[in-house]
């Protein structure tokens, strides 16, 4: 439980505690979270997955909460992407300003700013998903396999498809209140230990005994 691991898996180096391997201060990643990635080295995530970020630029952050599951390929796609629409045309003049000779423009002229990534706690990105910048991802969400993620995703939810879609809630009202209530991740080390078993069993009672 030694949250400055690199691999906290002994069976494989695909597997790796998140947060010790970014370097960049814009993004910001909780104790525990994990990425499986086996097809690119782990190391190089910030390089691989984090794309178009220009944060000296933008000042845009990635934010993502403790406890959370990062399929490999699973990447984050920032604003430099985004080729202005208020212009008549989406071709990235300022970008090129030397070259044109644009006078009074930012290069941060040629593309939208739409803000941040954030992404919450307990939240299981899979495979391949997409996740556009502007966007929250709540606690507890599920994010399907090569699902392309434009808008926020409520906590507890699963979505999936091109664009995302919710599909269903993982649990009933309640159970998510009580959860958001709870906020177990945030719990000691120890304690989190001790509700495992509560946790993997799905016992909400248990775990509020906790």
């Amino acid at each position: 439980m030694n949250p400055n691991l690199i691999y906290p898996s002994e069976y494989d180096h695909f597997t790796v505690y998140l947060k010790n391997v970014v370097k960049n201060p814009f993004i910001e990643i909780g104790d525990y979270t994990i990425l499986h990635d086996f097809l690119h080295d782990p190391l190089e995530w910030e390089k691989t997955s984090v794309l178009y970020h220009y944060p000296k630029a933008n000042g845009d952050h990635l934010r993502i909460g403790k406890f959370c599951s990062i399929g490999a390929g699973a990447k984050f796609i920032f604003n430099a992407a985004n080729h202005t629409l208020h212009s008549l045309s989406s071709y990235p003049f300022p970008v090129l300003n030397a070259e044109w000779n644009v006078s009074g423009m930012k290069t941060t002229d040629a593309w939208d700013n739409h803000g941040d990534i954030v992404v919450g706690n307990d939240v299981w990105i899979g495979f391949d998903a997409l996740i556009f910048a502007g966007v929250t991802i709540g606690d507890g969400a599920i994010i399907g396999a090569r699902a392309v993620v434009t808008h926020d995703v409520a906590q507890y939810t699963i979505v999936g498809g091109v664009p995302a879609k919710p599909i269903r809630k993982r649990f009933d009202a309640p159970t998510i209140a009580a959860l958001q209530k709870l906020q177990w991740w945030n719990w000691p080390v120890e304690r989190i230990q001790r509700a495992i078993p509560a946790i993997q069993s799905g016992n909400l009672a248990e775990l509020e005994q906790c």
